[in-house]
């Protein structure tokens, strides 16, 4: 009887042990299956220029436009501000001195409000009073002459700026260093060369411009370049073909 017991339990253990080894194939096949079903992971690139930080202060006050006093900031929204004169406390909205460029320094002076002239409010509305930051161009033949260009608005005691949008806070030479020498070269010259992505050409260039295509570089654009009209085909975000008219 005893030697029964010895016995049924032997098989059992078998049993078991036939069962625990077959569940454990059948589990190590099912993962091989997986795996030879599971498509390739698809391998990504990422446009260095997306992981770039670009700071934004977001200011609603006077004070806080005025805190920048001092300090340089570089032209983001190139070919689209006027700039205008600046003596006696005042800007000489009679005559535009010229338009930002991209990746251009100015060094904040001062900002004032002013009352603007209709002629004045195509790109930042008049408002009661419109704001303007006071600025010296460091590169140009005339350091020392200032500038007041429209950043944003004051009405019914409300303010609001579009400094984020006009200027970087930080060297943009530096934010985008991975564009390399030459490619910085040409956007500081404001020119346009064969491979520059479309971003590098709308800094360059100037963010005036239109094209009839939604396929972001992949597609003709014609900047405006200060009047001067130049075409860029945009082929896997390089410059292919550039035909200044």
């Amino acid at each position: 009887m005893e030697s029964s017991k010895k016995a049924a339990i032997g098989a059992t253990v078998l049993l078991l042990a036939v069962v625990g080894v077959r569940v454990g194939l059948l589990v190590h096949q099912r993962h091989v299956d997986e795996t030879a079903l599971a498509p390739a992971a698809v391998e990504t690139k990422t446009d260095p220029d997306d992981l770039v930080f670009l700071k934004k202060l977001r200011p609603d006050s006077m004070k806080d436009i005025k805190d920048l006093t001092g300090k340089t900031l570089w032209v983001s929204a190139g070919g689209q501000m006027d700039y205008y004169l600046y003596a006696n406390r005042k800007a000489n909205y009679a005559k535009s001195e010229g338009i930002l460029l991209g990746a251009d320094p100015v060094v904040v002076k001062d900002a004032i409000e002013q009352v603007a002239p209709k002629t004045a409010t195509f790109r930042i509305p008049g408002g009661d009073r419109q704001v303007l930051l006071v600025f010296a161009l460091p590169k140009s033949s005339k350091p020392e002459t200032l500038y007041a260009v429209p950043v944003g608005y004051r009405q019914d005691g409300t303010y609001t700026f579009e400094m984020d949008e006009i200027f970087f806070y930080d060297d943009p030479h530096v934010l985008y260093k991975h564009w390399g020498a030459e490619r910085w070269a040409a956007v500081d010259a404001h020119q346009v060369t064969l491979g520059m992505s479309e971003r590098q050409v709308e800094l360059a260039l100037g963010q005036v411009s239109k094209s009839g295509s939604q396929a972001y570089g992949n597609r003709t654009v014609t900047f405006d370049h200060q009047g001067h009209p130049v075409d860029v085909v945009f082929e896997k975000d390089k410059a292919t073909v550039i035909r200044p008219d």
